[in-house]
């Protein structure tokens, strides 16, 4: 029993406890001498298995064994959470020796701040490794241009569907400011409400910056050049690092909530109520979405966007789209 921290004689001397039953007790100058030892060393043992709850005193120099089925297990759960205790303060201790490390190793090269990479294939395959590594936060400023996979295959509304489900599963908070760029593919803006649904929390901007990801709140990336992917800038643990965190932190409270609108299972609209792409249409006004961008995702015309869009606003008796969101709100459409 030597794993659970009890040394050899105080197993011996709880073995010739249990030899008097639970109902019994015995001195400790008769255990001494059935162990062939001092009483003094036996009432040592006895005080450390008192400790670990497999042994109680009764009366002064008299005990009484616990039960092995009653304290054993008693004293490996113990046993396990002062090892994961242990185990967590170790884990802190080697945190706090790598950000000491880190801030080393950038004193004396500072170009370690900043992990520069270039080239298509590479920035695709290392997002992709450092991607698959998340397991706490995935805090994303999103708008063009987007990665390819590692395969080189270009995101779709599927791959982004399936990603963003395994992250949720693992319990990452999901954090995604868009704004109208980010809606240019077609169907995004349905892939981002069905994803609000499930678990991450989207909130819309109507414009950013430029794109940032921040992983686990250990490392950023930021492409370098607008338009296009092939180069990237990975920030490590730094100063840079915590005003990027900053950065997102304010354009999260500076932006609306996308909502999944209303929940439950589908219903045939009433005679008056939207069918689903016009309740689509409405949550898309309620962002902030242009014309030219609900019709992409709507995948119509531009000018057939524009009618449906002053369709429903006459619907609603709406002169503006935000009368059209406040009206639809209050009529249970969105």
């Amino acid at each position: 029993m030597d794993v659970l921290g009890i040394k050899d004689f105080e197993e011996r001397v709880y073995r010739a406890l249990l030899d008097t039953g639970d109902q019994g007790d015995q001195r400790v100058t008769d255990l001494a001498a059935s162990l062939g030892t001092s009483p003094t060393r036996v009432r040592h043992a006895l005080t450390r298995l008192t400790s670990l709850g497999l042994a109680r005193r009764v009366t002064a120099g008299r005990y009484q064994p616990v039960g092995p089925r009653t304290a054993v297990p008693a004293l490996v759960n113990r046993h396990r959470l002062e090892m994961e205790s242990a185990l967590g303060r170790v884990q802190e201790a080697v945190e706090d020796l790598a950000h000491v490390y880190q801030a080393g190793r950038l004193r004396t090269d500072p170009g370690r701040l900043v992990e520069v990479l270039s080239g298509r294939a590479a920035v695709n395959q290392r997002v992709d490794e450092l991607t698959r590594s998340i397991s706490t936060h995935m805090w994303v400023l999103d708008k063009p241009p987007y990665l390819e996979w590692a395969n080189g295959q270009p995101e779709t509304n599927e791959t982004e569907t399936a990603s963003t489900l395994a992250m949720i599963a693992r319990g990452v908070d999901v954090r995604s400011v868009y704004c109208p760029e980010s809606m240019d593919r077609p169907g995004r803006f349905a892939t981002v409400l069905k994803l609000a649904a499930i678990g991450e929390q989207a909130r819309l901007l109507p414009s950013l910056p430029f794109k940032l990801r921040i992983m686990d709140r250990r490392v950023a990336l930021v492409p370098l050049v607008g338009g296009v992917y092939d180069s990237l800038a990975i920030v490590h643990p730094s100063g840079l690092l915590d005003a990027l965190i900053e950065l997102f932190e304010l354009y999260w409270e500076r932006a609306v909530p996308i909502t999944a609108g209303r929940s439950g299972p589908a219903e045939e609209p009433g005679r008056d109520e939207p069918g689903e792409e016009d309740r689509l249409l409405l949550q898309m006004l309620k962002a902030g979405l242009k014309d030219q961008a609900i019709a992409r995702q709507l995948g119509v015309s531009g000018r057939t966007a524009t009618r449906r869009i002053a369709t429903i606003m006459a619907r609603l008796g709406a002169e503006t789209r935000f009368q059209a969101g406040v009206e639809a709100a209050a009529r249970g459409w969105l």
